[in-house]
């Protein structure tokens, strides 16, 4: 581990070892928050990391009886919304709601306008995700095996589809190619729902899509899910194996939403807004209506959430390296 890495971690376990302390010191000190506190969303309205952050913001807007205002800032694959934090004022009102792709994009760019891991302070995890490999109901396979059959024997003729190039479904897809020895089109999508309503229409003949775009077709008949990417099994989908049961390694690492603030905050004030946002994510409501997006949902300390960020962005590195994916 390099020294940055050791630094990011070091700084991540000093802020979880105050969360005690801040949990009962919270009630004698009010300087934070005194004003209105901004959560920045690198993602366009209406997305599962939007919805998730509105949910979480209004719990802290109650607790904290200050307004929590959450602020679209789309762009670059969420480049453009975590820059906005990276180099915001560490003051402990400028959060951010960051998702997996915050550290897959470093292999993807040549260039990036800011460090991960020395510019942002880790806070908590929310939710982990995963994507559902799925095939339509005209093709025939009905497990990982079959599909990798039928498409050795038609090299080139079956596709893929993913939400965009570059997002995890793109890396899940050339992952599989290269570890199943197969040939398949890449079909990269402008999003999740509309790939979602071809796999539905049977316009590609198979896809990985993440699991809150997928959850709610789940029932419908209209595909089928062969494998799941992550550690575990769905648990609306029980039957259905990861990857790694499949005997299909390097799927391990789970999608994730989390919170961090900008490098340099208090750690006083970091201190209290991780200790805040795992209590509200440990709520039953909370964790229900996660669940409810097809998400697990997860209450992390900071040094948990800076463990996922050092030991899977290696992981996504080897699979962009090995599959030769660049975006610039």
């Amino acid at each position: 581990m390099d020294h940055e890495r050791r630094r990011w971690l070091g700084q991540a376990a000093a802020i979880g070892g105050g969360m005690a302390f801040a949990s009962w010191h919270a009630s004698a000190d009010t300087a934070y928050p005194n004003k209105p506190l901004r959560l920045v969303v690198p993602y366009p309205a209406g997305g599962g990391a939007d919805t998730i952050a509105r949910l979480i913001g209004q719990q802290l807007s109650q607790s904290w009886q200050q307004p929590v205002v959450v602020d679209n800032k789309p762009g670059a694959s969420g480049i453009l919304g975590n820059d906005i934090v990276a180099k915001a004022t560490p003051d402990g009102y400028t959060m951010l709601l960051a998702i997996t792709a915050m550290i897959q994009s470093p292999s993807l760019y040549r260039k990036m306008p800011y460090n991960v891991e020395r510019d942002f302070m880790p806070v908590s995890l929310v939710a982990r995700s995963s994507d559902l490999f799925v095939v339509p109901n005209r093709v025939p396979a009905r497990t990982l095996a079959e599909f990798i059959a039928l498409a050795k024997a038609s090299p080139g003729k079956l596709s893929y589809g993913s939400y965009g190039n570059g997002t995890s479904s793109h890396l899940h897809g050339e992952q599989f190619k290269i570890r199943a020895g197969i040939d398949l089109v890449h079909v990269p999508y402008k999003g999740a729902a509309p790939l979602v309503s071809d796999v539905l229409g049977g316009q590609v003949d198979s896809a990985f899509v993440d699991v809150t775009s997928a959850n709610a077709y789940l029932q419908s008949g209209k595909f089928r899910v062969l494998g799941i990417t992550g550690t575990q099994r769905h648990t609306a989908l029980p039957a259905v194996p990861t990857f790694a049961e499949a005997g299909l390694t390097g799927f391990e690492p789970n999608g994730w939403f989390g919170f961090f603030l900008p490098a340099g905050t208090p750690r006083d004030v970091a201190d209290r807004l991780a200790a805040e946002v795992a209590r509200i994510a440990k709520r039953p409501e909370i964790s229900q209506r996660l669940s409810a997006m097809g998400l697990q949902p997860v209450a992390s300390t900071p040094t948990e959430l800076a463990s996922v960020v050092s030991n899977d962005t290696p992981k996504w590195a080897e699979i962009v390296r090995t599959a030769r994916i660049q975006l610039d």
